[in-house]
């Protein structure tokens, strides 16, 4: 120490403490390493995959602007850099219509996995039964019902509504005696008439009948009943019927 402590001559206090003694101090946080035998204090970059950051040109840290941060895989290309930025690896839409109307969507599930829209969907289900009846005789007027055939039907596809086509077919047993003669047919339609022209009985004279018919749509897991009218009419000479068949095919189809 030197000086008086005068005010011409005030105190003066004087010390020397070397660079080797102040940087442990400073360098004993994360993120900066020191080397005692230079006495250098630098950043310190870590060796982690994946580390993006470096010294710059400038003797700065530095991040490429979209460095690479990404591993891509099936459908995937590029590395998420600005030279190679992360793209999806699409194919040419064949389709004469736009790709804006017609083109489908690509969705994200619960579980983080890409999924596509539903797979279409084409099922058919079929019902038949068959009748007997105590010969029941045929009525002389106008064709009308004998019984009725029904049946419920259910969409599977749970997503989208399914366009309905059903088949039904009619099968009535008839018997007619000589001279006698019948119509048969379904829902008011009269689609078969015999008549006896002979000099013995006919037993089992019948007539396998089918329309097919657009049922509508039906909406996603939906159900909805399927029926006919069996009818006879036009009967004649005693003639009877004993045996009905019914049969409903439904074909459902969602795209």
């Amino acid at each position: 120490m030197a000086g008086a402590g005068s005010t011409l001559n005030p105190y003066v206090v004087s010390a020397v403490i070397g660079c080797e003694d102040v940087r442990p101090c400073i360098s004993a946080g994360d993120g900066i390493a020191y080397d005692s035998s230079t006495g250098v204090v630098s950043a310190d970059l870590s060796d982690q995959a994946g580390n993006n950051i470096a010294f710059g040109p400038d003797g700065g840290l530095f991040v490429p602007t979209g460095a690479a941060t990404v591993s891509t895989g099936c459908g995937l290309t590029g590395d998420g850099s600005g030279s190679a930025p992360l793209t999806a690896a699409t194919g040419t839409w064949p389709y004469e219509c736009s790709v804006d109307d017609f083109g489908g969507v690509v969705v994200c599930d619960s579980n983080g996995v890409l999924r596509s829209e539903p797979r279409g969907q084409v099922s058919m289900t079929r019902y038949a039964e068959t009748r007997t009846y105590n010969d029941v005789e045929v009525p002389s007027g106008a064709i009308q019902i004998a019984d009725t055939f029904s049946t419920s039907i259910t969409n599977p596809d749970t997503c989208r509504p399914a366009f309905v086509v059903v088949e039904r077919e009619v099968d009535t047993f008839l018997v007619l005696p000589t001279g006698a003669g019948a119509a048969t047919g379904f829902d008011g339609d009269e689609m078969y008439y015999t008549r006896n022209s002979g000099t013995s009985q006919i037993n089992g004279a019948h007539s396998q009948a089918t329309k097919v018919l657009a049922g509508g749509t039906l909406a996603p897991g939906a159900s909805m009943t399927v029926s006919f009218g069996a009818t006879v009419g036009r009967g004649s000479g005693g003639a009877y019927y004993y045996r009905i068949i019914g049969i409903i095919r439904a074909l459902m189809i969602s795209l």
